[in-house]
């Protein structure tokens, strides 16, 4: 399992915190050519996690590379066919050129961040595209010969009524994607979200809110016949995600790129540092009691459930006395 980490993206979302910076095509340049060095000098470590050989490429917007330097870092890896070969892409960047490309590059799974059907709140997120260039993009995806496309949603916005949401859900499901990822607004430390709450220009959801968003989101996903394998991710049968679906099983993986984290074998986790070039990495070895933690924290996820106890999709949250008993 191989993770790319691209940093860059053209605008920031107000709820985001990951790592990207916004960058000239030379920094991006200079990016790629250290990030193939780091590929060149991490190669034992790469090849000892393709028991599983899928790629992910996220960010950031991978997107937002000039297609030369995309390639030049699939071509690098060398590892290809992959089981499963994912590219995160913004909804923005996609032309008939660039889905063709995505392609003809072995790219097997897009996943597309469209967040929302609604362009006032696409704007209030500051996300670079509009309704019609979600649909459109999806639709070139389509003509390129994807089979297997995901899209991201956010729910748990103070704005997001229920008729709204409704009309998204219907929305997204016209499209017919064979993966959803639907993701709850978080406050981020650092986040412009974060800035806004604190100076009181917006007001969170209500948990009552959250919570009754959720179980539309739930009910009507399964209605339209798509697996909640994950708390956040549903699939249609036989589209679950390979990559991210092993991420929860603690399959070993490599983090390539500034702010990727790895884990080499089952007790080595590694993390890069966050900068565009000279990024450095730092390990720790992790204890038998934080191993378990993980593999609760991560079991109780999925639909698989942890120790062997699996969670019916009525039930996705869990006593804390029960979670103690099985620590």
């Amino acid at each position: 399992m191989i993770y790319v980490h691209v940093p860059f993206c053209k605008s920031f979302c107000t709820y985001c915190d990951f790592y990207s910076e916004i960058c000239s095509g030379k920094v991006q340049k200079l990016f790629v050519e250290e990030l193939c060095r780091e590929i060149e000098s991490r190669r034992p470590e790469i090849e000892s996690t393709l028991e599983l050989n899928t790629l992910y490429i996220g960010g950031g917007t991978p997107s937002v590379l000039e297609p030369e330097l995309l390639k030049r870092i699939v071509d690098t890896l060398d590892y290809g066919p992959y089981t499963e070969f994912t590219v995160e892409v913004n909804p923005d960047d996609i032309t008939p050129a660039y889905a063709a490309f995505l392609k003809g590059l072995g790219v097997t799974r897009v996943s597309m961040g469209v967040q929302s059907f609604n362009d006032d709140i696409l704007r209030w997120m500051n996300r670079r595209h509009d309704s019609n260039g979600a649909l459109r993009a999806f639709s070139h995806l389509r003509a390129a010969g994807f089979d297997n496309i995901s899209i991201d949603l956010i729910y748990g916005l103070s704005q997001l009524t229920p008729e709204l949401w409704a009309d998204t859900l219907a929305q997204a499901l016209e499209l017919a994607p064979e993966h959803i990822s639907a993701y709850q607004l978080t406050v981020e430390e650092g986040s412009p979200l974060a800035g806004m709450i604190e100076n009181g220009s917006y007001a969170e959801a209500s948990e009552e809110a959250c919570a009754a968003q959720y179980k539309v989101l739930c009910d009507r996903l399964r209605e339209a016949g798509y697996h909640h394998y994950e708390i956040s991710n549903f699939a249609l049968p036989g589209k679950e995600a390979v990559h991210n679906s092993a991420y929860w099983r603690r399959v070993p993986y490599v983090g390539l790129g500034p702010g990727a984290h790895s884990l080499i074998g089952t007790d080595l986790r590694c993390w890069n540092s966050q900068q565009t070039s000279g990024w450095t990495s730092e390990c720790e070895h992790l204890t038998p009691e934080q191993i378990r933690e993980e593999e609760l924290m991560l079991g109780l996820r999925t639909d698989q459930g942890a120790c062997g106890m699996q969670i019916p999709e009525k039930d996705w949250f869990i006593s804390d006395s029960i979670i103690e008993s099985l620590i």
